[in-house]
């Protein structure tokens, strides 16, 4: 991680028995309290070690204390200074030591990881241990490339996983992205988009914040963020390089945007002016969990340049803590005010004297900690082979680091892992206003690296979380709005894939979760409700008695039974007059019966269909129509052979006897009897459902086979009628006054009119639709045979009974014949 401290410090830690402190540092435009705070608690932590009788008694740690300039170029001076040893001709020469006595044995720092990396490249190359208490670029895992670095923060690896982790706790799905132009920025925001691409989040903007000042690309980044309808705005940087930023965002009244922090600069809240906190205030952000150490705070008030007057930093701190200036100091404070040492350290507040939140400061005291456990274990023989102190070699010490396991006094356990990372915990920080106007931190929730997926990141539900504007609720910050159960989402062209329309999911298909981006599509026998949100069954459908189809269908069907009973009737009553002796009385009678069958076979047509009514409804609807044409095939065979007889005494007739006529009728409806059974024994008995008529029903149907049957039986009798039409056609010339042979034919012709242009209609419907079809043919077949056969007899018996007489029915034209 890069942060660009003024005052960096680089702290090497080196075993003496007898302490050196050297200070080489280069005056900075401001002095940076909470690094001074880290170096003060490096110098604490080794005089608690020192002092400790358990831990390395009999050795005495020493320290010398380095300022990088945040320069890598003077980084790596000091690096082979260190190494080399301070003799002149020795000095910045690789492989060379002219060092006899106080060997380098480890070194802690940097905090930037842009010269943490130029350190340890240096420092692995020789085996040098190095632990970095604020480095956390990802890459400085990489054991290979550095083989002798461990640290005591998390890798960003863990950070950039955690910011993933609360951009999907919130719902945002429509980011922006800024990152300080060096490797901790550009890295970290490489790997959080890895992190929430996987996510579904879309980067709406990614800026890089410049190392140098730029007047013209702070004003572009934030004027990107203020045209951007992203509200959140995640930012990996550190604090220096952004305060330019702060002021544009200001400037330009940026408001209404919540800034999720990385730990670079998630407790730098203390660079904002009063009149900029609103803008940032709700920020989100990382730390690292807080820590307590007992004695600090008085060790730290302990400071004085009066006790150490050869300390220039101590010197410097107090100029910019006090205001004033050193008499005789060439680089003094622009104060008036003549620093005396007697100042009151314990009536100043700023961020060395807070230790209310001792996070990096932590991370300091643990580094030292780990390096002397480690030490122990090589001097006291503890899981390492025994060694002397003044024969250390640095490999022995990176060895005993990998292993170095030890708990602090508040109980907590510290350990590397294989990459020379610490377990990976975070504090989740709310940037709230305090009481007298500047920024405050509050916890409200943790992220734990080593615990399972949908643990790691825990948001403390207590504690109120307020986010910009002073506003209690998250913002919401998508390109899209969400598509609502029923739609579907339509990626826009050109755009990001956050970015789509809601497309209603189409007849037959639902969604039943919010951004779904395919309809799912409802089983066979479901279909999707008016919302388009869940799958509901299909309606079953059939022609029911309840529909006004039906209720017509069965009440011609009615009419039809009764009038045939009526005709029935008068012939009865009338059976021996000659009008209904000259019918074929045996013949009329079973003509009437087929037909009475016929209206009552339809209402086998009508109601939930079952195997039993599928059966019934094909094997009366084929017998009584059979019945119907055989019967009046018969009597047209007889009409004609009585009227082409021109011999009283010839014997044609004696050849066709009624015993003749019924077997013929016999025949002709045990041929169909044979063509329906045969059908219908070959095919199984089921019911069909269809579900392509209508789709959002289920016809209920008799299968394809019972269908085929009908058509085989209509075939059949369309056979038998079309014979019965040619004859009673050819017995057209008959007596005009016996009207049986004309009847007839108009008769069927209409009987073969209705099936002809059932056809058609047959064929264009479906559904419930062809079951109507079929009862109307039947109907009007039916209702076109009695009426055209019986009415005009019924009619001259009931009204015109004069008529009914044996003369006028031959006629005059045949007596003289």
């Amino acid at each position: 991680m890069s942060k660009s401290l003024n005052d960096h410090v680089t702290v090497i830690v080196i075993p003496e028995l007898y302490a050196t402190v050297i200070i080489i540092r280069k005056p900075s435009i401001s002095f940076d309290f909470r690094s001074f705070r880290w170096l003060r608690a490096m110098i604490f932590t080794v005089q608690e070690i020192n002092n400790n009788p358990y831990l390395l008694p009999n050795t005495t740690l020493g320290y010398a204390i380095y300022d990088t300039c945040d320069n890598v170029a003077e980084t790596v001076k000091e690096m082979f200074e260190l190494i080399s040893g301070p003799s002149n001709e020795a000095r910045d020469i690789p492989n060379y030591q002219c060092q006899k006595n106080s060997m380098l044995t480890a070194v802690i720092g940097e905090s930037a990881s842009v010269i943490s990396i130029a350190m340890a490249r240096i420092l692995g190359t020789y085996h040098y241990p190095q632990v970095s208490y604020f480095s956390s670029i990802n890459i400085l895992s990489n054991k290979q490339e550095f083989p002798s670095f461990f640290r005591t923060i998390p890798s960003d690896t863990f950070q950039t996983t955690a910011l993933a982790a609360m951009v999907k706790h919130f719902g945002w799905t429509w980011v922006g992205t800024l990152a300080e132009d060096n490797d901790y920025g550009h890295l970290g925001v490489q790997l959080f988009t890895e992190q929430i691409v996987r996510l579904g989040v879309c980067i709406a903007f990614s800026e890089i914040i410049p190392l140098a000042y730029s007047k013209t690309k702070y004003e572009q980044i934030a004027s990107t963020i203020k045209r951007s309808s992203a509200k959140v705005i995640i930012v990996v940087s550190g604090d220096t390089n952004l305060i330019p930023l702060i002021w544009e965002v200001a400037k330009q009244n940026i408001s209404g945007r919540t800034w999720i922090a990385s730990e670079g600069w998630s407790t730098s809240a203390f660079v904002l002016s009063k009149d900029q906190s609103n803008f940032f205030m709700g920020t989100l952000g990382l730390a690292i969990p807080t820590g307590r150490i007992s004695g600090l705070k008085e060790f730290l008030f302990k400071v004085n340049p009066l006790r150490e007057p050869e300390d220039p930093i101590i010197k410097l701190f107090w100029e910019n803590t006090f205001r004033c200036s050193w008499p005789n100091r060439s680089q003094s404070l622009d104060n008036t005010n003549i620093c005396t040492g007697n100042e009151d350290l314990s009536s100043v507040n700023n961020t060395y004297t807070d230790v209310s939140q001792l996070r990096i400061t932590c991370n300091v005291y643990h580094a030292v900690y780990a390096i002397a456990n480690a030490l122990q274990s090589l001097i006291y023989c503890r899981n390492e082979p025994c060694t002397e102190v003044h024969d250390i070699e640095p490999w022995q010490l990176v060895r005993a680091l990998k292993r170095v396991n030890f708990t602090d006094h508040s109980g907590n356990l510290h350990y590397f892992d294989q990459n020379g990372d610490p377990m990976p915990m975070y504090d989740v920080l709310n940037w709230q206003m305090g009481n007298d106007g500047l920024l405050q931190y509050k916890k409200v929730g943790s992220y734990s690296g080593s615990t399972p997926d949908r643990q790691q990141l825990l948001m403390d539900e207590l504690e109120t979380t307020l986010w910009n504007g002073d506003k209690s609720q998250p913002p919401v910050s998508v390109c899209s709005a969400s598509c609502k159960p029923g739609f579907r989402k339509s990626i826009i062209q050109g755009q990001p894939a956050c970015c789509f329309s809601c497309i209603p999911c189409p007849d037959g298909e639902i969604s039943n979760e919010t951004d779904c981006t395919e309809c799912i599509r409802c089983d066979q026998d479901f279909w999707s409700n008016n919302n388009k949100t869940a799958c509901i069954p299909k309606e079953v459908d059939y022609l029911s008695f309840g529909e006004t189809l039906a209720i017509t269908f069965s009440t011609a069907a009615t009419l039809g039974i009764f009038q045939t009973i009526i005709v029935t009737l008068v012939f009865i009553k009338y059976k021996n007059t000659p009008i209904v002796r000259a019918q074929n009385l045996e013949m009329s009678f079973l003509l009437l019966i087929s037909l009475l069958l016929s209206f009552i076979g339809t209402f086998t047509f009508i109601g939930e269909p079952s195997t039993t009514l599928c059966v019934l409804r094909q094997m009366v609807f084929a017998i009584s129509f059979v019945l119907d044409i055989s019967c009046i095939l018969v009597k047209t065979l007889v009409v004609i052979i009585a009227f082409t007889t021109t011999k009283p005494n010839q014997s044609v007739m004696k050849f066709f006897q009624p015993s003749h006529q019924r077997a013929l009728v016999g025949l002709t409806t045990s041929v169909q009897i044979a063509i329906c059974v045969g059908f219908l024994s070959s095919t199984s008995l089921i019911i069909k459902k269809n579900r392509d008529a209508v789709l959002t029903k289920i016809i209920l149907e008799c299968n394809r086979e019972y269908e085929l049957a009908f058509l085989m039986a209509i075939g059949y009798i369309g056979l038998l009628a079309v014979v019965c039409f040619a004859l009673a056609f050819l017995a057209r010339n008959l007596p005009d006054n016996f009207n049986e042979a004309k009847f007839i034919t108009f008769s069927l012709l209409v009987f073969v009119m209705v099936w002809v242009s059932f056809i058609p209609g047959y064929l264009s419907t479906s559904g419930k639709y062809v079951t109507a079809v079929e009862i109307f043919a039947i109907l009007s077949s039916a209702t076109g045979l009695l009426a055209c056969i019986f009415y005009p007899k019924c009619y001259i018996i009931l009204l015109q009974p004069s008529r009914n007489s044996k003369k006028n029915l031959i006629g005059h034209s045949y007596l003289k014949k």
